[in-house]
């Protein structure tokens, strides 16, 4: 019985059926998608392991279900693979170096499929362990300590707004220097 899903998210018939042939030996059950939203349901039904995601796809592009993951905790964890034909496509969009994702450009072989699995692998669960300690539920914070961290960005704020009047100020200044020197030279 396999023991790992993996769901291919694709157009391309050939790309799914070749991520299907490269993947390493092993129990894994490739789920497949042909387009955006069918993926999404399919991410939110089956609860896959990884997660190989096209970033042109057809009725719901792959920018787009890639923002629906971010919005929802539990799947943000899972492993992503981004896959595309132009890694421009995906850099207008988020800029490098990814650190909730893997990349692989099409065309890839086995080798870069593999390594694109570990790194979406390593980069998700970097995410998981942070997203583990960050929480005060789990680490046992209490509301003494979210307070605590809410005076210091206040706090952190007032400074920032008194940085920004002297900024203005020096601005000012050495604009009238400026002016000066200028009168002074002619």
């Amino acid at each position: 019985m396999p023991t790992h899903k993996i769901l291919v998210i694709d157009d391309s018939k050939v790309i799914r059926m070749r991520v299907k042939d490269m993947l390493p030996d092993g129990n894994f059950d490739v789920i497949e998608a042909k387009d955006g939203l069918e993926g999404f349901h399919l991410i939110r039904s089956e609860n896959p392991n990884l997660i190989m995601l096209d970033f042109l796809l057809p009725k719901m592009s792959g920018w787009e279900v890639y923002q629906e993951i971010q919005k929802q905790q539990q799947l943000r964890t899972i492993p992503l693979v981004l896959m595309s034909g132009r890694k421009e496509e995906v850099t207008d969009k988020m800029s490098e170096p990814f650190e909730t994702f893997a990349f692989v450009e099409k065309p890839f072989d086995r080798e870069q499929l593999v390594q694109a699995i570990r790194d979406a692998m390593m980069k998700a669960k970097k995410f998981a362990q942070t997203q583990v300690s960050l929480s005060p539920e789990v680490n046992g914070s209490n509301s003494g300590d979210v307070s605590a961290l809410r005076d210091e960005i206040k706090s952190l704020k007032t400074k920032i707004t008194q940085m920004e009047r002297e900024t203005e100020q020096l601005k000012k200044q050495f604009s009238q220097l400026v002016s000066f020197i200028k009168q002074k030279l002619q």
